[in-house]
């Protein structure tokens, strides 16, 4: 009777400690299921959703609304006054008041060029807007890259510790055997620890990769994100000149410089005009106690009599900022050229040690391996042999894995050198030097 008592209350403490556990389990929400998503989509959803981009975006709106702001029409002023009044706050014994309008216009040539100023700063911060999408996309797309490599090498990691498993088997059926030495089996053992190892450190590594991906998305650091493409060895470059010219011909850096010379140049325009009269009007009602309102009109205008003070002070300004604009542009074209022409030496340099693992190294490799994985079931070649051709054949795959991600990360940021994809836009592209 004792016994079932404490069984009882044993279950009934089991049910009310699970309870808890329960009731916890169904308050946590569940993490959203693994996101697959092509390259493409990945870039599409960073340019969508990227932070930085909604900053860029919305200063974009911002510089659109100071351009307005810069050439609108000034607002007319009202005035009004009492006269007459016996005392400060003797507001009733006014004999008379006035009220007025007045209305300053600036010159209508200075609207146009005022105008100009301000698009053209809407122009530049639309630029920039567009070199950030740029340059988040090429982020995005090697991102992307690192995941896919990430992956790859547990693929090949995996691969190892099944030839290492592999291989332990063998080593100690011929120790069983009385063909090789404890000393083979122990080196065997060494080298799948290792591998499984190398497999728990990629772990961290694709962790870090999917944060690094997710971030650059816009979506939570902590969320499970898998890719649908594969890394392959790209296509040939074009030639080097033709992306040079495009370059110069498409990078928002030089097309936001250029803007920023127009208005520049508006700017030198404008403040040239300080001889240009800005007109001054004014309409006033005068009431006085016991006669007829009368009205009373103003017209004033600027009289620039101080010249040298504008030539030396606004022009001289303006003309020094558009010459540094210059300056800045030629020493721009000069680094976006050099931009171009490193990237470009990378790329096709990555492409290459890609090309060669592939056809050279990658099989040669191989067919060492299975030499001597046979010839060490044959009872030929020693374990030291088959560590080290297993050794080789893991570190071509893993340098292969690295020169394909190598290769596409350098031809994704030779498009962002060239503000876009090269592949048929190279063709008839005029050169503008």
């Amino acid at each position: 009777m004792v016994t079932h008592r404490y069984l009882a209350l044993a279950a009934i403490g089991a049910a009310l400690g699970a309870f808890p556990a329960a009731a916890a389990a169904q308050s946590t929400p569940a993490a959203p299921p693994a996101l697959t998503l092509t390259r493409r989509q990945a870039v599409d959803s960073a340019l969508a959703h990227n932070p930085q981009i909604a900053v860029a975006r919305e200063q974009v709106a911002e510089a659109r609304a100071q351009a307005t702001e810069t050439a609108a029409f000034p607002d007319p002023s009202l005035s009004g006054d009492l006269t007459g009044q016996q005392s400060i706050t003797g507001f009733r014994t006014n004999t008379g008041s006035d009220i007025g309008v007045g209305l300053a216009l600036p010159f209508p040539t200075k609207f146009v060029l005022l105008n100009r100023v301000g698009n053209a700063g809407a122009d530049a911060a639309a630029f920039n807007y567009d070199q950030l999408r740029q340059q988040t996309a090429s982020q995005t797309a090697q991102a992307y890259d690192a995941l896919i490599v990430t992956l790859r090498h547990r693929a090949d990691l995996e691969i190892g510790d099944s030839l290492a498993h592999d291989f332990l088997k063998k080593t100690e059926a011929r120790f069983a055997a009385g063909t090789v030495a404890r000393l083979d089996v122990l080196k065997a053992q060494v080298a799948l620890g290792q591998a499984e190892n190398d497999l728990l450190a990629n772990q961290r590594d694709l962790a870090n990769a999917r944060a690094a991906l997710n971030r650059l998305m816009g979506r939570p650091l902590g969320f499970s994100i898998e890719a649908a493409d594969s890394l392959a060895v790209p296509p040939d470059l074009p030639a080097l000149d033709s992306l040079v010219r495009l370059g110069l011909l498409r990078r928002p850096e030089l097309r936001g410089l250029a803007s920023q010379r127009r208005g520049a140049g508006a700017a030198t325009a404008l403040a040239q005009q300080y001889w240009l009269p800005d007109l001054d009007l004014s309409v006033a009602k005068n009431m006085s106690q016991g006669t007829p309102a009368t009205y009373t009109t103003g017209i004033g205008i600027s009289l620039p009599l101080f010249f040298w003070n504008h030539q030396r002070g606004t022009v001289a300004e303006s003309r020094h900022h558009e010459r540094e604009l210059q300056a800045a542009y030629t020493d721009l074209e000069a680094q976006v050229e050099q931009d171009v022409r490193v990237t470009y030496a990378t790329a096709a340099t990555a492409l290459a040690q890609a090309i060669y693992i592939r056809d050279q190294l990658l099989p040669e490799t191989r067919r060492a391996y299975d030499i001597a994985i046979t010839s060490y079931g044959l009872g030929g070649s020693s374990a030291l042999d088959v560590l080290d051709a297993r050794g080789s054949l893991l570190d071509a795959e893993s340098q292969y894995a690295d020169a394909l991600g190598a290769a596409n990360d350098a031809r994704a940021d030779l498009e962002r050198a060239v503000a876009g994809p090269f592949d048929a836009a190279t063709a008839g592209v005029p050169n503008v030097h």
